[in-house]
């Protein structure tokens, strides 16, 4: 591995695109090679196994393009595959995990809300995390599924009318309980903010894992002398394992880069 290598971020379609912005805000020096799976999204209700095989074919095409580390910035792959992708690479494997410690640290009447997909309820992550942070502090944790926002933001509707009442219905026994922390637990949710302050104002407090991933990444990769020592700008490549062309507008639209030019290109993966 070279310190001049880009780092790999991968997820099941443009919701990784929400922890890319961290990223190229921690690390702006870094190059980046995004991968996008779109061509089998949604992962949240496929079986765990098949989201280990689509993970680390997906890891795996990264590797050979000659990244330095990888970001699985999805959380439903976080949530099944790190154990097994750690034991297959040798570079550093980054995932994310649900950002109920500051949730429970924060909460005033002692409910948080975590918004996630199916296939991260079932795993077993989430459910370690509560039994870390929250059940030792006495905090009551809720959690909101639907398998229908990430299709929806895919479809560039997060600030749609549809997308807006399946919040409304998923959203409404959180309040009810009293929630006042919103744990996003899908890298597709941050895009969804705008709809849920429209929906329910200032209800929530509003928290993912994008910032402290970042972080932490630039701390693995400090520590393992991977980080580069160039000073202009990283330069970013994106791929889509589905249609480019259906792709490409939402990747336009909810790039943090929009003065960059868009390289989108299609991947066999």
């Amino acid at each position: 591995m070279s310190r001049a290598a880009p780092i790999g971020v991968f997820d099941s379609g443009v919701g990784g695109l929400s922890v890319l912005a961290e990223l190229r805000r921690a690390l702006p020096h870094e190059d980046f090679v995004y991968l996008g799976d779109t061509a089998h999204l949604p992962y949240g209700a496929r079986p765990g196994e098949e989201i280990r095989e689509l993970t680390g074919r997906a890891v795996a095409d990264l590797h050979a393009r000659g990244v330095g580390a990888v970001v699985v910035a999805c959380n439903t792959a976080s949530a099944y595959s790190l154990e097994h992708l750690r034991a297959r690479f040798e570079m550093p494997i980054i995932g994310l995990v649900p950002a109920l410690k500051p949730a429970v640290a924060a909460t005033r009447t002692g409910v948080v809300g975590v918004l996630a997909t199916p296939g991260t309820l079932r795993g077993t992550l989430l459910q370690d995390v509560i039994h870390t942070f929250a059940e030792p502090a006495g905090v009551r944790v809720l959690t909101a599924v639907s398998a229908e926002l990430v299709p929806l933001v895919e479809a560039g509707q997060a600030d749609g009318e549809q997308t807006r009442a399946v919040l409304r219905e998923v959203l409404a026994p959180l309040v009810e309980a009293g929630a006042d922390q919103l744990v996003l637990g899908c890298t597709h949710y941050p895009f969804l903010a705008g709809s849920i302050r429209a929906e329910f104002g200032d209800t929530f407090a509003l928290l993912d894992s994008g910032a402290a991933v970042a972080r932490h990444t630039r701390n693995v990769l400090h520590h393992a002398g991977l980080l580069g020592d160039r000073q202009e700008r990283g330069k970013v490549a994106y791929l889509v394992t589905g249609d480019v062309d259906a792709a490409r507008p939402v990747f336009d639209a909810l790039s943090a880069d929009r003065a960059e030019p868009l390289h989108l290109a299609g991947t066999g993966g």
